[in-house]
C-alpha cells in the first residue's frame, strides 16, 4: 500500500483508503473503524503523497517526514500528541524537520502530520511503506 491510495476528506476525521471507483466518485474504508463511505467529486478530497511540507529550502514530501518521524520514534507512536501544547509540537516538529518553515507551516498542520502518522503506525502501514522503498532502491541499482 502506498500513499497514493490514503486520502483524507475535508470535514472527515482521520484517513481514508480508497477502495474502487464508481461513476460518481469513489468508495472509502476509514482508517480508524474501517467503515465504507461514499465519496462524490465535489467532496474536498487530498491525496497524502501530493502533500508536502515546506522548509526553508524546498518541499519536503509527505512520506519522507513520516519516514523521519519513523526514525526518531523508533517505530512507535509518537512521544506527543495532537492534543498537547503549541511549544511541545513545535519542538517535537523541529526535530523531524529542523528546517521547515515556521510561517507556513502552521501547528495545525503539525497536529494532523502526526494525528496520520500515529494512524497509519497503527495499520502497521510503514512496512509496507519502507518496504516499497527498498524495493525501488533495489532496482536503481
Amino acid at each position: 500500500m502506498s500513499l497514493e491510495k490514503i486520502i483524507a476528506i475535508a470535514g472527515k476525521p482521520g484517513l481514508f483508503k480508497l477502495i474502487t471507483q464508481t461513476r460518481a466518485g469513489f468508495v472509502a474504508e476509514s482508517l480508524m473503524d474501517k467503515k465504507r463511505l461514499s465519496v462524490n467529486v465535489q467532496q474536498n478530497v487530498s491525496v497524502l503523497s501530493e502533500i508536502a511540507i515546506y522548509t526553508l529550502t524546498e518541499e519536503v514530501p509527505l512520506k519522507e517526514v513520516f519516514l523521519k518521524i519513523k526514525e526518531k520514534e523508533n517505530g512507535q507512536q509518537t512521544s506527543v500528541s495532537p492534543k498537547d501544547s503549541k511549544d511541545k509540537l513545535e519542538e517535537f516538529f523541529f526535530d523531524v524537520l529542523p528546517d521547515y518553515d515556521e510561517d507556513r507551516v502552521y501547528v495545525s498542520d503539525i497536529k494532523k502530520v502526526v494525528q496520520w502518522y500515529n494512524l497509519l503506525q497503527e495499520n502497521n502501514f510503514f512496512d509496507t511503506l519502507e518496504a516499497g522503498s527498498a524495493d525501488n532502491t533495489g532496482e536503481e541499482e
